[in-house]
């Protein structure tokens, strides 16, 4: 999904950059607002990374809780098999 959504930031950014320069004239306006839309694409890309990050981080740490009593049930093979599913 975060690679849908960073090629939808890229596409619109490059979108709004083409519309800009459609009239032939780049103003200080236009590359103020290619700067703030290069801006927010990253910040919704590095948005996307930490919270990825953070799950897979929060996946592992679940998944030794889950194996710390020194036994495997099917309660944890469930949790664990859930978990990879969303990575």
């Amino acid at each position: 999904m975060d690679d849908v959504k960073k090629t939808y930031r890229e596409g619109e950014q490059q979108t709004k950059e083409a519309w800009r320069e459609a009239d032939g004239d780049v103003s200080l306006a236009d590359h103020v607002g290619n700067v703030g839309d290069e801006l927010n694409k990253q910040a919704g890309n590095l948005g996307d990374d930490l919270d990825a990050t953070a799950d897979r981080a929060s996946d592992t740490s679940k998944e030794t809780w889950r194996k710390a009593d020194g036994e495997e049930d099917l309660v944890d093979k469930i949790g664990n098999a859930g978990d990879d599913l969303r990575r």
